[in-house]
């Protein structure tokens, strides 16, 4: 489902069950995009890409696993972020950052560029750090997030929407 006051731009590859949200911009324009199965980007969110350059001759694409859930106003740029991730409200991630599978990064977290978030960690703060291990209900709460999102997506359009 792409809301209809979402933009999308170029090369945005989409996989099965994605929700995107009201207001998603997605500038997959000198880059690609690519989105995972059941993953979410919810109101207001900006995906976009790096071009090639002589230094980084692939750039940076925006890469984006199953199962992810990108809070509201999120701003994901030429970043790759692994499956089971949360990424909270306002939070930022720059290029080359790289986020592992079962991550939960906090609202309003800054990601600096080039930065690898580790498996099974809290990420909080500007520059995100790790705070601590993931509880074994936080794991479970990813994939829960995620299957909400889907069935609130299946909701949507079942009531005629777009």
């Amino acid at each position: 489902m792409i809301d209809d006051s979402s933009v999308i731009i170029g090369d945005v590859r989409i996989a099965d069950d994605v929700g995107i949200w009201p207001l998603v911009v997605a500038r997959g324009d000198v880059n690609y995009i690519q989105i995972g199965r059941r993953t979410n980007i919810q109101d207001g969110s900006v995906l976009h890409v790096s071009h090639q350059t002589s230094d980084n001759p692939a750039g940076h694409p925006l890469v984006i696993g199953d199962d992810v859930t990108v809070g509201h106003k999120v701003m994901l740029h030429g970043c790759t972020i692994g499956d089971r991730v949360l990424v909270g409200m306002g939070s930022i991630l720059l290029d080359g950052v790289i986020v592992e599978d079962d991550v939960i990064i906090g609202a309003g977290s800054l990601v600096s560029p080039g930065k690898r978030l580790e498996s099974g960690y809290l990420y909080l703060g500007s520059p995100a750090k790790a705070a601590r291990p993931l509880k074994p209900e936080e794991y479970e709460g990813l994939k829960h997030s995620a299957d909400n999102y889907v069935m609130w997506k299946n909701n949507y359009l079942s009531q005629g929407n777009r």
